[in-house]
């Protein structure tokens, strides 16, 4: 059998285990969620720009309240045991086809893996914030302790800090990915000896030191993509193609390891949206967006492939791009662009029903990300 079908089907295999292993998992994480009530206790009350939220309220108050967060942990659990899983056995077998499902590798896999990691753990600290932060019932011993917890990780990231909705406000978070972004570029730039980016069609571009503002750059336009998890089977359909297109163009290049990484996690969003789709059991959360928004942005570099995200990730960008607009034509010109932000909000107020806009979003986002594969391997 030729060495390309092999790995073909290594990396399609994976991706179909990291959907069985997570869609058997969601269960048991959601009667956890339901039994422990791990939902926003206060509907949130200001925007970003501390404006009111009269939209949102109107449509959206009742799954603030009742619906869980954290379901971005089952992708990034399922993806540890899966990795893992296989490193282990292949130290402990010699069956060829055993060993050759290890997709723990150093060169390829290491650096998305500890973004994805990392980056969720943060996320999930502050959905225990929102969670937690300053619901009603908690008794005094409750508030101290989580007080305690919280000044902790503000005097860690150097500042005093605000607090929306119980959880971290957006500059902590902002920041904290600046610090993801910051070690990222400097490991790439230091360990790696990267310097340069790929034009497709055209060939490399040399930057030089500029590669580490770059990189930090990527990971917070990425992050602020992140308001895309506002309806249900949104996110999860939007990431799905964006990692899916990354899969195979780390399949093109001969990162097997890579591929087969991007399509696990590929697996692991399709079992979540099973569960995701109206009426939808649980959210992503910080500990979902920010991991995987931070795991992408790895991915884009490795695969020299980072000026065709805004192409892949056509949803997050103008998903981002409607909040900003909002926010700066609200603060310049005193009105809104649109009806609501982000964007699929707009669309929502328009009259069209949230499936609808759920469905001709992932048409849009499927469309892009395969002329965003396309345009990558001309080069």
């Amino acid at each position: 059998m030729p060495e390309i079908a092999i790995d073909i089907i290594k990396i399609f295999s994976l991706g179909a285990m990291a959907f069985i292993l997570a869609f058997l998992m969601t269960p048991i994480l959601t009667h956890f969620m339901y039994k422990y009530k791990l939902w926003r206790k206060v509907v949130r009350e200001k925007a970003i720009d501390q404006g009111e939220v009269t939209f949102f309220k109107k449509y959206h108050q009742e799954g603030e309240i009742s619906i869980p967060r954290f379901g971005g942990v089952l992708i990034w659990i399922t993806t540890l045991i899966l990795i893992f899983l296989f490193f282990g056995i292949s130290k402990i077998t010699d069956i060829w086809w055993l060993q050759k499902l290890n997709f723990l590798s150093r060169a390829q896999t290491w650096l998305p893996l500890f973004a994805l990691v990392s980056a969720s753990l943060l996320g999930l600290i502050d959905d225990i914030f929102q969670v937690f932060g300053s619901p009603p019932h908690h008794n005094e011993e409750e508030k101290s302790v989580i007080s305690k917890l919280k000044r902790r990780i503000l005097v860690w990231c150097g500042g005093k800090g605000e607090y929306v909705g119980g959880g971290l406000s957006l500059k902590i978070r902002l920041f904290l990915v600046f610090l993801i972004g910051l070690t990222g570029g400097l490991w790439f730039y230091f360990k790696l000896g990267w310097r340069s980016l790929h034009i497709p069609g055209v060939g490399d571009f040399r930057i030089g030191i500029w590669y580490i503002p770059f990189f930090i750059l990527v990971m917070m336009a990425t992050y602020s993509g992140g308001v895309i998890d506002g309806l249900d089977g949104l996110a999860g359909g939007a990431f799905a193609s964006i990692f899916g297109a990354y899969g195979a163009i780390a399949l093109a290049r001969n990162q097997i390891d890579l591929a087969a990484f991007s399509i696990v996690i590929l697996g692991t969003i399709l079992a979540f949206l099973w569960f995701n789709i109206p009426p939808a059991r649980f959210y992503m959360g910080e500990t979902g967006i920010l991991g995987l928004t931070s795991a992408l942005t790895v991915v884009a570099f490795l695969t020299d492939s980072v000026l065709v995200l805004p192409i892949i990730g056509f949803l997050l960008v103008i998903e981002s791009a409607s909040v900003i607009l909002q926010l700066l034509s609200k603060k310049f010109r005193q009105k809104k662009i649109f009806l609501a932000s982000p964007i699929h909000h707009h669309f929502e107020a328009k009259g069209w029903p949230h499936y609808k806009v759920t469905m001709r979003f992932w048409i849009i986002g499927i469309v892009m990300a395969i002329i965003g594969v396309a345009i990558r391997l001309l080069g």
